[in-house]
């Protein structure tokens, strides 16, 4: 079966930067994922269009097509008194904020000071090219509850509760 719109596929990949270093890979094998439901990055999705079980490819996907580019009005300087006192803030550090229209926003801690924080509202990933070596494990329909939900559900269904 090839991979359209509503294809379940699962695949292995290893995710590399420029320069080799291995940034993520599929843990246990293999990753599934509902193609065109916006489930993996645009980049990615669109170079396995078309694609056939048992094949391997490597795609190079620029930051555009990826997490995006880096963001410079995404960082920001906050007060130390925005954290809990109790904690020890280092940077690398990641916390839940509140972004400005109230959604969850993840940042990242980029500098500490005595007073204040500076933290990143963009993904780790924006602003790098993304290298996947990956190999097409299967391909097959998606159920109706899967396209209704929009992903993958494991054998026997899926709660939402």
């Amino acid at each position: 079966m090839q991979i359209d719109k509503h294809s379940v596929v699962t695949l292995h990949y290893t995710l590399k930067d420029n320069d080799g270093n291995v940034l993520d890979e599929s843990s246990d094998g293999s990753f599934c994922y509902l193609h065109g439901e916006n489930n993996i990055i645009p980049g990615l999705e669109d170079a396995l269009a078309g694609r056939l079980s048992g094949d391997a490819l490597s795609v190079s996907v620029p930051p555009k097509d990826g997490y995006g580019e880096h963001d410079t009005e995404r960082t920001q300087t906050v007060s130390r008194d925005m954290f809990p006192s109790e904690d020890e803030i280092e940077p690398g550090m990641q916390f839940q904020a509140e972004g400005p229209e109230g959604q969850a926003l993840l940042v990242t801690v980029v500098k500490v000071e005595e007073d204040t924080v500076t933290v990143d509202g963009n993904h780790p990933l924006a602003g790098v090219q993304l290298n996947f070596d990956v190999k097409i494990v299967d391909v097959r329909a998606a159920n109706a509850e899967e396209i209704e939900h929009g992903h993958v559900h494991g054998p026997g269904g899926h709660n939402h509760e």
